[in-house]
């Protein structure tokens, strides 16, 4: 009885082993396969038929084709993370309805369709974060009904239009973190009944997408911290559920005392870090614990009086530190009594009769085919078939999107009568040229978006009468050279972006006159050469983005009068060494190294001289490196990642093994050789038989046995 009960249990369960792929490890016990790192270009055809749980992470795929999971239905779990995936072809996951989790997070997506996801109908978790989608098409997700968590954090996506999302019914947190997004339709959010978070933040938003959030009938929590917004109208946040709401870190000046009138549920408020100088009671929301204005510039007066007797009274918990006056200077509005906050010029009686708040213009002058929002002074004429620039706009009109038009030339003065605008858009306009003083007249111009069209060449007048632009985006261009001299007229020019065109050098003193210049983005061009000069006096530079390009060596020289350069990233860049004093111009600023993906097989012993103390980030996966040079130095890492390097662990390495064994982070180092080794971590191979290690070793023994005698245990036979 008890043998046959074995046969038939031995039918019954499937197993795995037998038709495993050779590179692949699968579990039969847990139908588990994983085939991670191991350098495939399609997905093994030989998959175990009952696997539940597929790890494919860190391989060379580029393309999922159609079918490509048929002959395994039964997956739950499928990790696509990090294969340099391109494109998704229909019906690519057909079959799979039984999968919960897919992850396609760290690839190199740039559109999803709508039918990428057919047959995943069961799907719960969806991971597409750190990609370069630019643009989702609506239906996308619209078969997904019980996806609960959707990631599209770290894109490039700048538009979310109508029903986006529809049909993600049961979606309880989306994560749209770190996009570009500067623009949200109305009806963006319908038809998410279900949504509990949602994070926005560090995106572009510049207003308050009221009627698009208002449609989230079940939001309790809403991140936007980091979004350019500057001043909140009233009745601007209408979400009956929202209980939290992070506005942390903006550019935010003014509150409207009614901006939460229709979200009486909120409890919490985050708007530290902004420019807000006075606060006013807020009406309407009887259910607040805590607001947090830390990093603002409050004074402490007699404006403020209204505020904290509100406070008081709500027994509401306010970090608040005063500004002003000098005599309050850095105390917490907590240790201060209503009556202590005086204006020294004016009366007790009349400081309760100045302005709450100043009202927006209610005039509504604008263009036909625009729809202009006078309440936060906002002209949209997105995607109207425009062939020349409106005229009309109302003169205290601080945006205008233009976007996705086609204009082909914006002429001198085309704007002249713009003068309180701060941020300009025209993306997606078939530009291919702009006169002198294209932008005349638009003193206040802050933000200027001229991505995605066909610009090739910049005249040294074009902008002349806009000094304040700060951010300036060119990326998606046809530039095949920095325009030089075109920056001489911008001295406040802050980030500059000039990726994804096809620069080839950057030249002698490229980018005069933009001595202000913090963030300069040049990823994804044709870059092979830079000049000794080519940022000379570039002494604010914070940051410089040179990875996917084609230099073959790190621009030492050119690093040179940059006495902050916190980060630089070369990622991508076909460099097979890399030699002493690379970096030593930088070395006492720099916090943010990217060399991953490059190929590189040798680093010099006297490469990272100098560096070591200020490093926070250390990128150097997916290279060709068999050994690293000393590394004592770096002993304020927060991140680094040597994943992916055939390393040799010999006791040339031995320097390497105990570095990593001093640190408290994940490394991800592997060794590929000796196949005595092959596979281990290089934290944990053996590495008794090299000189100098018995002394290590008997230190930590000594520490062992101190530990052991300090607790009263018996040492282990």
């Amino acid at each position: 009885m008890f043998l046959h009960c074995l046969l038939v249990l031995s039918y019954a369960i499937p197993t795995l082993s037998d038709r495993c792929p050779q590179v692949c490890i699968c579990d039969n016990i847990r139908t588990f396969v994983t085939c991670a790192k191991k350098n495939l270009t399609n997905i093994p055809p030989t998959i175990p038929q009952y696997t539940q749980k597929l790890n494919l992470e860190g391989n060379d795929l580029k393309i999922i084709p159609a079918g490509a999971f048929l002959p395994i239905p039964y997956l739950t779990h499928l990790n696509l993370q990090n294969c340099n995936i391109e494109t998704i072809e229909e019906g690519a996951f057909r079959n799979l309805g039984r999968l919960v989790s897919l992850n396609l997070g760290s690839n190199r997506l740039t559109f999803i369709y709508q039918e990428s996801f057919d047959g995943l109908s069961a799907l719960q978790n969806l991971v597409l974060e750190k990609n370069r989608l630019e643009e989702i098409k609506p239906g996308a997700f619209s078969q997904l009904g019980f996806l609960n968590i959707l990631h599209l954090g770290d894109n490039f996506l700048v538009y979310l239009p109508d029903m986006l999302f529809q049909g993600l019914l049961q979606l309880k947190w989306m994560r749209l973190s770190n996009n570009m997004i500067n623009v949200v339709s109305n009806e963006a959010f319908a038809g998410l009944p279900n949504l509990k978070r949602l994070s926005l933040d560090h995106n572009e938003l510049q207003y308050l997408p009221t009627e698009a959030f208002s449609r989230m009938s079940a939001l309790t929590r809403l991140e936007l911290g980091w979004n350019p917004m500057t001043f909140l109208p009233e009745e601007s946040v209408q979400m009956a559920s929202l209980r939290q709401l992070y506005m942390n870190n903006m550019a935010l000046q003014d509150v409207s005392f009614k901006a939460f009138e229709k979200s009486k549920q909120l409890s919490l408020i985050d708007m530290s870090n902004n420019q807000i100088r006075s606060i006013h009671p807020l009406t309407g929301i009887v259910q607040m614990k805590y607001l947090n204005l830390t990093g603002n510039t409050i004074n402490c007066d007699c404006i403020l009086r209204p505020f904290k007797e509100w406070a008081d009274s709500l027994r509401l918990k306010v970090d608040l530190f005063c500004f002003l006056p000098h005599h309050f200077q850095g105390d917490h509005l907590d240790s201060l009594r209503a009556i202590d906050l005086k204006c020294g010029h004016l009366s007790e009686e009349v400081y309760n009769l100045l302005p709450v708040t100043e009202k927006p213009d209610e005039d509504n002058i604008c263009p036909q085919n625009c729809n202009c929002k006078p309440d936060v002074k906002h002209a949209i004429c997105e995607n109207k078939s425009l062939k020349k620039i409106p005229r009309g706009f109302h003169v205290e009109t601080t945006l205008i999107d233009l976007r996705r038009n086609a204009f082909s030339l914006i002429p001198k003065g085309a704007f002249s009568d713009m003068k309180n605008v701060a941020s300009l858009h025209l993306q997606n306009c078939q530009i291919n040229e702009l006169q002198p003083e294209a932008f005349m007249g638009m003193k206040n111009l802050v933000y200027l978006y001229l991505s995605h069209n066909q610009i090739s060449a910049l005249n040294s007048e074009v902008f002349q009468g806009a000094p304040k632009v700060g951010y300036l985006f060119l990326d998606h261009n046809r530039f095949n050279k920095v325009p030089k001299e075109a920056f001489r007229l911008l001295p406040n020019l802050f980030s500059l972006h000039m990726q994804r065109n096809s620069i080839t050098s950057l030249s002698d003193k490229n980018m005069a006159g933009a001595q202000k210049l913090h963030w300069l983005y040049l990823t994804g061009n044709n870059i092979q050469s830079i000049a000794p000069t080519a940022f000379q006096n570039l002494r604010a530079l914070e940051k410089v983005h040179l990875d996917e390009n084609m230099l073959t060596e790190v621009p030492t020289q050119a690093l040179k009068g940059m006495p902050i350069l916190t980060e630089i990233k070369l990622s991508k860049n076909p460099m097979k060494s890399i030699g002493n004093g690379a970096f030593l111009p930088v070395s006492r600023s720099l916090q943010h190294l990217y060399l991953n993906d490059m190929g590189l097989q040798q680093i010099s012993s006297g490469t990272f001289v100098g560096l070591g103390k200020s490093i926070k980030s250390l990128y150097l996966e997916n290279n060709k490196l068999q050994n690293l040079p000393n590394m004592k130095n770096f002993i304020g890492l927060e991140v680094i990642n040597l994943a992916n390097n055939p390393f040799h662990c010999d006791c040339h390495l031995l320097h390497l093994h105990r570095w990593v064994n001093s640190l408290n982070i994940k490394v991800g180092a592997m060794c590929a050789s000796p196949k005595n080794v092959k596979n281990q971590k290089v934290r944990s191979a053996p590495f008794s038989t090299c000189p100098g290690w018995d002394s290590g070793k008997t230190n930590r023994n000594k520490r062992k046995s101190f530990a052991i005698s300090t607790k009263q245990k018996r040492p282990r036979k």
